[in-house]
C-alpha cells in the first residue's frame, strides 16, 4: 500500500510549489528515489492535465561517470540537458541518498570541469522555468539528523508539508524592509561583517522553489563586504564535508579561507574568479527546522539562522557575479549557538535569533507554530 503521505507531497508539488498548468511538459528529475513516489508525482502531474517527462538517476552510477569525465563528455552530457531543458515549462528534482558522500573521492579538478560545463544548463532552469527541488528522506539522512529512521521520515513529511501559503505571508514584512535596506551588519562570536544590499531587492521563499522553504534573501553589492565570518554548522559541498569555515574578505573578495579541510576548501573557491565572491545573502525562518542535518536544503532554512553564499548569484535579486560554485554556508545565531545580530541600517532587526521590531515578530518561532 502506497505510504498516503506521498500523495499529499506529490499535491504540493504540483498544485502550489510549480503550479502546473494543463498541456505544460513537466521534467521529473528523480535521484535515488523510490519508484512508488516517482508513480505518485507522475499521475499527479497528469492529473493536472500536464506532460511528465521522467529522468531516473542513481548516484553511484553518477560518482562513476564523474570519475572519467572528459572535456568532451561533459560538453555532450551539458547539450542533451540543456535540449531537453528548453522543451519543458517545469522541473521538480528530488534527490536522494543513500551515502551523501558518495562524490567525496572525485578529484576535484573532475567536479569543477562537470560544474563549470553544466552552469548554463542550471541557469536555465533557474531563470526559465518554474522549478522545485527538494531531498528524499534516507536513513542516510537520518543518521546525519541524529535521527532514527522513522522518526525522520515523521520530521521530513512534517515540514515538507507545512502551510506555505500561511508562511509565505508572514515573511512579507521582512521582504519589504530587506528590499529598502542599504547597510547590513553581522556580529557574533568570530563575525564582524559589513555590506550593502541597497536597489539589489528582497525575495521571500515559501515554498514554490524548495521544499522545505523558509527564508528571504538578498545579496551583497559585489565589492561591498568587508570583514569575517565565522560559520558553525557543518556544510557539505561536492561529497566533501568541511567544519569551522572562517573567511575573511575585502572588497567583496575571500582573502583569507580556513576550515577543517583548508586546502580543499580553497580548491573549490580556486574554481573560477567568482567563485571568492559573494552570491547570495538570506535570513533562515522555518519553526520547525532547528539543528543542522548536514543537508543545506533543510539548514539554509533554520530557525535563527542566516546563510552567506560565495559563488554564483541568482539573476533575481542579484549582483550580477558569475561562478560554477554556489555554496550556501550556515551561521545560527540562537543562544545555545553563540547568540548574535543582524543590524539594517544601524537598527538591531535580530538578536539571538529572534526579530526585535513589532512588525517581523509572527516570524518568531512560537508565532509561527
Amino acid at each position: 500500500m502506497t505510504d498516503p503521505r506521498y500523495r499529499d507531497l506529490a499535491e504540493l508539488l504540483v498544485r502550489y510549489s510549480t503550479d502546473i498548468k494543463k498541456d505544460e511538459t513537466v521534467l521529473l528529475d528523480m535521484i535515488d528515489v523510490p519508484d512508488e513516489f516517482t508513480v505518485v508525482l507522475a499521475r499527479t502531474v497528469r492529473d493536472a492535465g500536464a506532460i511528465p517527462l521522467i529522468e531516473t538517476r542513481h548516484t553511484r552510477v553518477t560518482r562513476e561517470l564523474l570519475q572519467g569525465m572528459t572535456e568532451k563528455q561533459a560538453g555532450i552530457v551539458r547539450d542533451l540537458e540543456m535540449a531537453r531543458m528548453k522543451k519543458v515549462q517545469s522541473y521538480i528534482a528530488i534527490r536522494g541518498a543513500a551515502n551523501t558522500s558518495e562524490n567525496s573521492d572525485v578529484p576535484s579538478q573532475q567536479m569543477s570541469l562537470y560544474s563549470r560545463k553544466m552552469r548554463p544548463v542550471l541557469n536555465y532552469r533557474v531563470n526559465k522555468t518554474r522549478w522545485c527541488v527538494l531531498r528524499w528522506p534516507t536513513p542516510s539522512m537520518a543518521q546525519a539528523a541524529n535521527m532514527s529512521t522513522e522518526a525522520f521520515e515523521d520530521f521530513y513529511f512534517d515540514v515538507c508539508t507545512l502551510d506555505y501559503r500561511k508562511f509565505g505571508k508572514a515573511m512579507g514584512p521582512l521582504e519589504k524592509l530587506m528590499a529598502k535596506t542599504d547597510q547590513v551588519h553581522l556580529k557574533g562570536p568570530g563575525t564582524d561583517l559589513t555590506f550593502s544590499i541597497k536597489g539589489i531587492g528582497a525575495r521571500a521563499c515559501k515554498g514554490d522553489r524548495n521544499v522545505p522553504d523558509g527564508e528571504v534573501f538578498s545579496c551583497p553589492i559585489k565589492n561591498s563586504v568587508n570583514g569575517v565570518i565565522q560559520y558553525n554548522t557543518p556544510t557539505v559541498y561536492a561529497g566533501s564535508r568541511f567544519e569551522n569555515v572562517r573567511l575573511e574578505l575585502k572588497d567583496g573578495k575571500i582573502v583569507d579561507a580556513t576550515a577543517n579541510d583548508s586546502k580543499r576548501l580553497n580548491e573549490i573557491f580556486d574554481t573560477d574568479p567568482g567563485a571568492r565572491y559573494i552570491g547570495e545573502f538570506s535570513l533562515g525562518l522555518n519553526p520547525k527546522i532547528l539543528n543542522p542535518m548536514n543537508d543545506i536544503l533543510f539548514d539554509e532554512k533554520i530557525a535563527g539562522s542566516l546563510h552567506f553564499t560565495p559563488g554564483q548569484a541568482y539573476e533575481d535579486c542579484g549582483n550580477g557575479n558569475k561562478s560554477a560554485v554556489h555554496w550556501d554556508m550556515v551561521l545560527i545565531q540562537r543562544p545555545e549557538w553563540g547568540g548574535g545580530e543582524v543590524w539594517f541600517d544601524g537598527k538591531l532587526i535580530r538578536k539571538d535569533g529572534l526579530f526585535i521590531p513589532k512588525s517581523l515578530q509572527k516570524l518568531n518561532p512560537e508565532n509561527l507554530t
